[in-house]
């Protein structure tokens, strides 16, 4: 190589590195040869300069490599090689170009720019983004005047990591999709209240902690909310009951794809959140659980012309997103004030390669792609056939054993659930949601939904040449109520929130029952207990993948809340001091999960047939699908003979039964509306019902007989 000065030491007066020009891939950061490779994609910039700092706090570098375009370009790349640098050193950098917003330039020289590749962030006390924005806020056009402010106090740095850990023999469970219960949870809300008794609480090691509990509940794959890093901080509200200000709890506003969170890894040397992560996924490998993450690559947290310049903005604002005609504004299709242009090819490699860097260098087993159809866009907005970036996902020889979940729809009005491009790719079921929370409150004329959710959605996929594995089912998740709380509001109550309870779903399909609130009244909670068993049951039979929403079994509840975004607080953390209260829930929610994978009929992977399954009304006969009725029953064949009767009516009623294959009996395996141990029972401890004829429901209530 050639070794190269760097101009702007003297402003410095420390030079501590040589410098040579380095190659143009891959892009990020990589040591080797007792130094580090840095590149950098940078199309339009004239100019661009790396900063290295001693500590994270330093408000100015110890060196500034102004990176030379004659010797250190290629193509639209930046590259450099600098001796000397090791894990642990701090770094970001500087670029310059226009500041044109009319023409969707927005690159400003005073900003500090963080590295779109790099795998961790220093901890910030407080990302200010109000400060890093720089612009006169009295002034509604202050996006089109150039900031001189300088963010360097006001932004992390980007972490230089090496690869060091010790893997051992872990792989991949490779659970397969039949097979699959999904658990959702956020990081820190699992383990930070008190009540967790965990040494580390509210962060990986936390969740590690808390395996053997997660092993015993029998769950498969846990599903974190976003884990990249973000700013939590970056909230300018508070709640107006306590004046406490508000937080990004959720974490849906990446601002480094590749970084693990450093909140989330405690008290840790640089770039330790690396290895804490590893050191999470590997002993929930151990258990045999799988980890899926949230991923965000539909917006970014720079926001809207409005927000501040942080990396993606500073280096090529009209390539990495979405603008109107007028370049100054942000096509909005996510909600969020920017949508990332994820089929721009630039983008597309960028997606690919974090994708392909969490499963090869963090062990990850899959993904769940937030507001997904905004990855279906083209740069004009426009929902495309076959999107480029699916396909590349799908078809990427690395990702070929990767869990691939899509949130088929967005918030421009995209709603593709069913018809989300590709056969790889599952999907959250929306209508299985919304069909199955109806039917339970008893709305009337939903059985012929309800027949299509517990057998797979074939009205939904089936046309589109899919299976019921495409399908991820879920009653709850971390948008909306809990399940404790949808049987106890009828709305919502969102004010700690900030907005005049103008936020959140409006219609959740819950209900109350007599009492907005909790309850002391026994024949609520009786009814509410009951509800609260016929969803886990109605879930945990249904074909499909099922996904489960953390704190469920043992009824957390968020107090009528259901958008709590921005509440880190009791609001939203576990609330392990529950599980002895409602330890009847968890038990049968354990024995559900113990039931479904002791009958693998409920697991199959392609939709019934007319020889699978037959469907009855309470009366015997064939049902009628345009009815009013609120009352299904379903014998299912298979090794053993299953009946399973729903009864969402609001009084007690008998079922015709239909005879047991010769030679056996009906057994009750789950009535919900008995007390326990006879609400569902394990294999060994079910037995005979009394009358093989009939039986007699109580109201909104799950019967299920097995024949034996």
């Amino acid at each position: 190589m050639v070794a190269m000065s760097s101009t702007r030491l003297a402003a410095f007066n420390i030079t501590r590195h040589k410098i040579y020009p380095g190659y143009p891939f891959p892009l990020g950061v990589h040591l080797h040869d007792d130094g580090a490779q840095f590149a950098i994609f940078a199309r339009n910039a004239t100019g661009v300069t790396l900063l290295l700092f001693d500590n994270p706090e330093d408000l100015a570098p110890y060196q500034a490599i102004e990176i030379d375009p004659t010797y250190c370009r290629t193509g639209d790349i930046w590259h450099v090689w600098v001796e000397g640098v090791t894990s642990g050193q701090w770094y970001a950098y500087q670029v310059e170009g226009p500041y044109a917003p009319s023409d969707g330039l927005r690159f400003n020289k005073c900003k500090v720019i963080l590295d779109p590749y790099a795998t961790a962030l220093s901890m910030q006390p407080r990302w200010d983004f109000l400060k890093a924005k720089g612009y006169d806020v009295s002034s509604p056009l202050r996006d089109l005047s150039f900031s001189p402010v300088n963010n360097m106090d006001s932004v992390p740095r980007c972490c230089v990591t090496g690869n060091r850990f010790q893997w051992g023999d872990d792989l991949s469970p490779k659970i397969p999709w039949s097979d699959t219960i999904i658990y959702e949870m956020h990081v820190r809300g699992f383990t930070v209240d008190p009540s967790s008794k965990v040494e580390h609480r509210g962060v990986f090691r936390g969740v590690v902690e808390k395996i053997p509990y997660l092993k015993e509940l029998g769950i498969t794959a846990v599903e974190f909310l976003p884990i990249q890093e973000f700013n939590e901080n970056e909230l300018a509200a508070s709640n107006p009951i306590t004046g406490v200000p508000l937080t990004n709890y959720w974490g849906y506003s990446t601002v480094s794809f590749f970084a693990p969170k450093a909140g989330y890894a405690g008290e840790v040397p640089a770039g330790g959140q690396i290895t804490e992560f590893k050191h999470m996924v590997k002993e929930l490998h151990r258990a045999g659980i799988e980890v899926i993450l949230d991923i965000v690559f539909n917006h970014t947290a720079e926001g809207d012309e409005r927000g501040p310049t942080l990396s993606f903005r500073g280096l090529d604002n009209t390539i990495y997103y979405m603008l109107e005609k007028n370049k100054r504004y942000y096509k909005n299709y996510s909600g969020c004030g920017n949508t990332v242009n994820c089929n721009h090819p630039v983008v597309r490699q960028f997606i690919i390669d974090c994708l392909t860097y969490w499963v090869v260098k963090m062990h990850v087993d899959g993904f769940r792609f937030d507001l997904a159809s905004v990855m279906g866009r083209d740069e004009d907005g426009e929902i495309m056939k076959n999107p480029p970036i699916l396909a590349e996902i799908a078809e990427n020889p690395i990702l070929r054993d990767v869990k691939l979940i899509a949130e088929a729809w967005d918030a421009a009005g995209a709603y593709q659930v069913g018809s989300f491009p590709g056969h790889r790719w599952s999907e959250w079921n929306g209508k299985y949601r919304d069909d199955v929370r109806r039917f339970w409150r008893g709305d009337p004329g939903m059985v012929g939904l309800l027949a299509c959710r517990i057998s797979g959605s074939a009205d939904i996929y089936q046309k589109a040449g899919k299976e019921p594995l495409n399908s991820i089912n879920f009653i709850t998740c971390h948008d909306g109520f809990t399940l404790n709380d949808l049987v106890t509001y009828n709305h919502k109550h969102n004010e700690a929130n900030g907005e005049a309870n103008g936020d959140g779903c409006h219609d959740d399909f819950s209900y109350n029952y007599g009492v907005e609130g909790e309850s002391d009244d026994p024949e609520v909670e009786k009814v509410r207990i009951r509800q609260i068993k016929n969803m886990i049951a109605t879930l945990f039979v249904s074909r499909g993948v099922p996904l489960f929403l953390g704190g469920d079994e043992f009824r957390r509840t968020q107090k009528g809340n259901n958008n709590p975004f921005c509440q880190d607080n009791e609001t939203s953390w576990y609330n392990w001091g529950l599980l002895r209260k409602n330890e009847e829930i968890l038990r049968f929610t354990r024995e559900m999960i113990v039931l479904r994978k002791r009958n693998r009929v409920l697991r199959e992977v392609k939709f019934y047939t007319d020889r699978d399954i037959d469907w009855f009304s309470p009366e015997g006969s064939s049902p009628d699908w345009h009815s009013e009725g609120r009352s299904l029953a379903c014998l299912i064949h298979g090794e053993k003979e299953l009946y399973l009767m729903f009864h969402a009516d609001f009084d007690d009623r008998l079922f015709s039964i239909p005879q047991p294959p010769k030679g056996t009996k009906w057994h009750s395996a789950i009535d919900t509306a008995r007390d326990l141990p006879y609400d569902i029972c394990a294999a060994g401890d079910i037995r005979p019902i009394l009358h093989q004829e009939s039986y007699t429901l109580t109201k909104r209530s799950v019967v299920m007989l097995v024949a034996r």
